[in-house]
């Protein structure tokens, strides 16, 4: 809050608006170009932050991946091979 605002709203009153008419600002809106250009730039920015990982932590976060995928699909079966022999024992077939 700034002061004026501060002190009226401790007055009790409604901060005085300005009764200036506004104008556009140059760099308000730009146009599709520049918020492209705008937009390619940050792109830039960005990419030239992303720290790459050395060939080993690629290697072993790849191979944690990879094992964790094979337990999930390891358990994901046996739930699933479960759930069918117990529908085929509670509903015949």
């Amino acid at each position: 809050m700034s002061e004026s605002a501060a002190a009226a709203a401790s007055e009790g009153t409604a901060p005085h608006k300005s009764t200036a008419p506004r104008t556009r600002d140059a760099g308000a809106n730009p146009g599709p170009f520049a918020r492209v250009g705008r937009f390619v730039r940050q792109v830039v920015a960005e990419l030239k932050k992303v720290v790459y990982p050395t060939r080993s932590e690629l290697v072993s976060w790849t191979s944690v991946v990879v094992v964790f995928v094979v337990i999930m699909m390891t358990f994901i079966t046996l739930v699933d091979v479960g759930v069918g022999k117990l529908m085929f024992w509670v509903f015949g077939g």
